[in-house]
Parts: C-alpha cells; structure tokens; sequence
C-alpha cells in the first residue's frame, strides 16, 4: 500500500507540520543547535531587579546589603565619653535587649563601646558571647572587692570596638554585701573615672529593679535611656523611675537627667500598642525616639547563638531599627546634632492635674507637682481611665 492511500484517512497526512527538508549528515551544526535546551534566553539588566525583588530570599538579600552598608557609615563621635543607664524597674520591657543591640550598633558605626552588665543574671553577657561562669573575673569584683575595672573587661569577638564587662551570680548577693561598705553608692563610678582606655559610650544594663546595683548605675551614669514596652502595665512604674531619678539628681549627680525614651516590642497590628506610643509621646515628646523597636522573632533568636540581631540577621527588621535607634542616640549627643529635650515644654501636656513637668532650664529634668488628681498606678486618673476602657 502507497503512501497515496492514506489520504482518505487523513491520520497520517502532515502528521508534523514544517519542512520534511533533512539536515545532511557531513554538515556540521549550527551555532544555534549547539545550546542546550536548559540554557535560557540572555536576561535584559532591566528585568534583574524586578526578579530579585519579587521573592522573599531577593528581598532578604536586599535588606542585608543596605543593612551593611548603613554599618560603613561612621557616625559623629561625642565630645566625651556619654556614659548611658538603662534603667526600668519594669521587668520584660527590652533593657537587655536594648542595651546590647545598640552597643552593637554603635560598634559597628565606628565608636567603642562598653557595656557594663549588672544583672545577676548575666543576659547581656550570654548575648555578647561572654564567657559568665562563678569563676570569671566579673563586675561584681569591681563593686565588692575593688578590683580595678582593666582587669575584667573582655573584648566582644564579632564586633570589633565592643567590650564587655560580665556579671557572674555572685552579684545576687552583692546588695546586701555592699549595705556595710563605704561610699557603697559610687563604687561603678569611682572605677569608671579609673578605667583608663578610651571609650565613645558606656552602656549600663541594670537589673529590674530600684535596689542598690541600680543606684550605683545611676550615680555613675549621664543620662538615663528608658526602654517602655508598648503595653499598659509598662507605664505603671514609670513615675516611681522618674521619682528615683530625681533623687538621686538632687543628691548624688547633679548632671543624670532622662535622655531618651525607648518604645519597644510595637506591634503596628494592634490599636493598644499604637495608643501606648502616644501616650508616651505626649508625655515626653521631647525624649521619645522617632524610631520604635517592633516585635522581631530575629530579635529573640539572636542570643541562642550568643550573638546580636546585627550580626545575626542584619536585614531583619529588628536590626535595621535598632541601627536607626543608635543613629538618632549619636546625632542627639554630637556637636551641633538635635538635643534630646531642646525647648522641651511641659513633659505632660501642660494640664494641671499631671504629675511631672519638665524643667525648660535643665533638658531631661522633672520636677514633681502636687496633684490634685492621681491615680493609684502613677498616671493622671483621668488618662488612666481612659487606658484602662482601652485594653
């Protein structure tokens, strides 16, 4: 049967469509032939960035690049060493957390800084990747013993220009041993003014409380930064900080005054975090960061591994604020930068029944005014109320 036969049928008739032509045998292939099918057509420079920039890995990379490059940048270096407490009686609101990540930040941007760790419980050192054990030479030699500070500080290995000095749990005990010392309430600052080698920041972590450690940081320390976790009860030992503050201005250190206020873990998602903010902002506009921290699991994961969310994730969300965060520290700090409470008015609104209003002649100084109206947990009643209907 002939080819022609199969007409009729129409099953085998340009089966394949194009030429039957076939390539000879003896010719060589040509240039088109020789690519591989996997090969893809050459991508235009235009149509890189959008396919980065469409998936999540691309974005990350993105992030981490600005990140490092915002790390190169050096930052103004202060005119003396700021030595900074950070400080609320408030447990879980992000001292530590704060304290290291900054201290981070400003390493990487060209300073040296030092972190002091006067929690028992030694977070801070465990996330500076400092050895704490009973037996290290630690901060609590330099209060009880007189050690001099030189020997216990310890350089921070991934990030060069950031020491530490390490609390062990023999600081547990150090309130009650200091209660029978001399001077037992400028032990920190004796041995810093001691402490010899040159340092743009010193970074004071305290523990959650008002006690004698606290005191010795206060007394030793500048300014005072305070971490407010973006929640009600974070406010309720605000005024008892700020009263502790005032004392130990009107009788140890003239120069400590509230520098800086910290929101942190601010959830964008939820309507009380955003009116805690701006409570906080009404209150001391002047103090607040622009910059608030947000709720980063980056942020947590980070001291597991004995590092910091700089170095642990730079592109994250939780290490790009706490960059800025330091950034506005410094600018605030150098000569000729923004002042903390530059023209600050009244810390709180200027309504007659608040509790604390701040001094126009000394930035950061509140002075206590009789209240006629004030609630149980340190707030005007009146704004009380109103956040306790909000929760």
């Amino acid at each position: 049967m002939t080819s022609e036969s199969y007409a009729g049928h129409g099953a085998l008739v340009n089966s394949v469509p194009g030429s039957r032509t076939a390539t000879p045998i003896n010719q060589p292939p040509r240039q088109a032939d020789r690519v591989s099918r996997e090969t893809l057509a050459p991508m235009q420079d235009s149509e890189t960035p959008a396919l980065i920039d469409d998936t999540p890995i691309g974005r990350a990379a993105q992030r981490a690049v600005e990140a490092l490059g915002r790390i190169g940048e050096a930052l103004p270096r202060p005119a003396e060493t700021r030595v900074v407490v950070v400080a609320n009686q408030k447990g879980g609101v992000g001292k530590t957390t704060t304290t290291v990540n900054l201290a981070a930040s400003l390493a990487m941007q060209g300073a040296r800084v030092l972190v002091i760790d006067l929690d028992p419980q030694g977070n801070a050192s465990t996330a500076l990747g400092i050895d704490h054990h009973a037996e290290v030479p630690s901060i609590y030699d330099v209060l009880v013993d007189g050690k001099p500070l030189a020997d216990v500080v310890q350089p921070v290995v991934d990030v060069e220009g950031l020491f530490c000095v390490p609390a062990t749990i023999d600081l547990a005990g150090a309130e009650i041993e200091l209660v029978s010392l001399v001077a037992r309430e400028s032990r920190l600052q004796k041995a810093l003014i001691a402490y010899e080698q040159p340092l743009d920041y010193v970074l004071i972590d305290c523990p959650p409380s008002l006690g004698l450690l606290t005191v010795n940081a206060l007394v030793a320390g500048q300014e005072v930064l305070i971490p407010i976790q973006c929640e009600y009860y974070a406010l309720e030992g605000l005024g008892q900080l700020l009263r502790n503050v005032d004392l130990v201005r009107a009788h140890l250190n003239p120069r400590l005054h509230v520098s800086t206020i910290l929101l942190t873990m601010y959830d964008a998602r939820t309507r009380l975090a955003a009116q805690v903010a701006e409570e906080v902002r009404s209150h001391f506009s002047a103090e607040v960061l622009r910059t608030a921290i947000p709720r980063s699991v980056r942020i947590s994961e980070a001291p597991s591994y004995g590092q910091t969310v700089l170095t642990y994730d730079p592109g994250s969300s939780g290490s790009l604020s706490y960059l800025e965060a330091a950034r506005e520290i410094a600018l605030r700090g150098a000569p000729g930068g923004e002042q903390a409470a530059a023209g600050a008015g009244a810390a709180t609104g200027g309504a007659p029944d608040e509790q604390y209003v701040a001094d126009p002649a000394s930035p950061g100084v509140y002075h206590q005014q009789p209240a006629q109206s004030i609630g149980p947990q340190g707030m005007p009643a009146h704004e009380q109320n109103t956040m306790e209907g909000n929760r």
